[in-house]
């Protein structure tokens, strides 16, 4: 039975960053494709009027270089309300109530810090708002694995499964859906995809800034938890699951799903931490830190696919590009029939798949250069770009949940199973290795993943980390 369509969108923390940054250009977005036409609520303890509201909306809409539509515009803050209260208040959820009126099956998205989730949830549930509603709770989900089993049943207390959407919104990404699509699209790939013909994947997600004013919040999190736990765990299970059962996505979160529960936990010596030089100096940084910045990882998934396959995962502020990338690197042909297959620079064959900053699929062959000798150099065979008309993460992702599709989110089993693999090194790991701002990070990365040949930096070739 297809689900219902929310009648209502109601947005905690409306007056934050999140919301003047992401949320309010995907809600003008969705008004312009004619995909929006429900009351949006605006919850927030600070006492703004509606017209506050509607101009900080506007601001938002015309900072993020979207304003070309007056028409949707003022359709958006037609659809405007707002509550002023304290979440820790039964009145603020009466209030809330009153102003949903008719709306019987309202979306409730938390965009508000981790440590107020569980006062909301327990609120909407004591007010009488979880029937028939639906929950979007951005990440993190926990911070560890106890964290993440405690707030699962606080929200599974006062909701059904399939009416939680943790919502990740890198998850949203056209080209992350891409990922999924070119795998089980095309045949040529299934059997050459398995440890008989993959060598190694290695996956990095570069930032070229720093932490900027979240000093506070990366003391908190860190590298390991703000993006690898997540983000990079999001791709591998889209690159290691096995073909879905069906074309629902019900089929392809219950592979992802088993992609974490084969995943090995990690070690000590499985991890690389670093920290880049001048983070102790941030604001609201201590100045004894030992929290990462940078981190690598060496991972491995137990499964007939996938055995004995590494999994190379980095990820870091200040290094010297922003883009996400992977390289599934091939092994070489049994036999090196050319003169040129033993002295060959750089990778083998490999595909490439470039997230951001754009959109690029290559595959890396060898191929003869012209003259009577047997000597050749790799070329890139390039199969994709960014198209035009893309939709943004959060306007995919908040009319998934609107309409009731789940297939973008991640489900509870799914969100243990990753805090499984990570658990342990959050507790005991290394402490940070210092590294230059402009660099791939400390050098002890490069000795991480030497047996296989380097990292591939985006945008170049192996190079080593510092």
């Amino acid at each position: 039975m297809r689900p219902s369509h929310s009648d209502a969108l109601v947005v905690y923390g409306v007056t934050g960053d999140l919301a003047h940054k992401m949320i309010f250009p995907a809600l003008y977005a969705m008004v312009k494709r004619e995909t929006l036409n429900v009351p949006v609520i605006g919850v927030a303890f600070p006492k703004w009027t509606l017209e506050r509201l509607q101009k900080r909306a506007t601001h938002s809409i015309k900072q993020s270089g979207g304003l070309d539509n007056e028409r949707a515009l003022h359709r958006l803050l037609s659809l405007l309300k707002y509550v002023s209260g304290d979440y820790n208040d039964s009145n603020t959820f009466a209030a809330i109530k009153k102003v949903l009126g008719k709306a019987l099956r309202p979306a409730h998205y938390l965009a508000i810090p981790p440590s107020l989730f569980e006062t909301v949830i327990k609120g909407l549930g004591s007010a009488g708002l979880a029937r028939n509603a639906r929950v979007i709770v951005e990440k993190p989900f926990g911070r560890d694995l106890a964290s993440a089993r405690a707030l699962n049943r606080v929200a599974r207390s006062v909701f059904p499964e399939d009416s939680i959407f943790r919502i990740d919104h890198f998850l949203g990404k056209e080209a992350i859906m891409n990922i999924l699509y070119f795998r089980f699209a095309n045949s040529f790939l299934e059997p050459i995809w398995n440890r008989n013909y993959i060598s190694s994947v290695q996956i990095t997600l570069s930032e070229s800034f720093g932490i900027g004013t979240r000093g506070a919040f990366y003391e908190s999190a860190g590298c390991l938890r703000d993006v690898i736990q997540n983000h990079l765990f999001q791709i591998v299970a889209l690159l290691a699951m096995e073909p879905p059962a069906g074309r629902n996505f019900a089929a392809v979160q219950t592979e992802k799903a088993t992609v974490f529960k084969a995943m090995r936990p990690l070690k000590r010596d499985d991890l690389v931490r670093g920290q880049y030089e001048g983070y102790r100096q941030e604001k609201d940084v201590a100045k004894n830190s030992d929290v990462e910045t940078y981190c690598a990882l060496r991972l491995f998934i137990d499964s007939w696919r996938w055995d004995g396959v590494p999994w190379y995962l980095r990820s870091g502020k200040h290094l010297p590009d922003t883009a996400t990338e992977v390289l599934v690197e091939l092994k070489p042909p049994p036999q090196k029939l050319f003169a040129d297959a033993a002295t060959a620079t750089g990778q083998g064959n490999y595909l490439r798949f470039r997230l951001s900053p754009n959109a690029e699929i290559g595959l890396a062959a060898r191929v003869k250069l012209a003259g009577e000798e047997f000597v050749g150099e790799q070329r890139e065979l390039y199969l994709l770009e960014g198209q035009p008309g893309e939709e943004f993460p959060y306007e995919r992702l908040l009319g998934d949940a609107i309409n009731g599709d789940g297939g973008l989110f991640t489900r509870e089993d799914a969100v243990e199973a990753a805090w499984v693999v990570v658990d342990r090194v959050l507790k005991l790991h290394p402490r940070v290795r210092s590294y230059k701002r402009g660099t791939w990070g400390p050098k002890q990365a490069d000795t991480l993943i030497a047996a296989d040949g380097g990292w591939h930096n985006p945008g170049g070739m192996t190079s080593s980390g510092s």
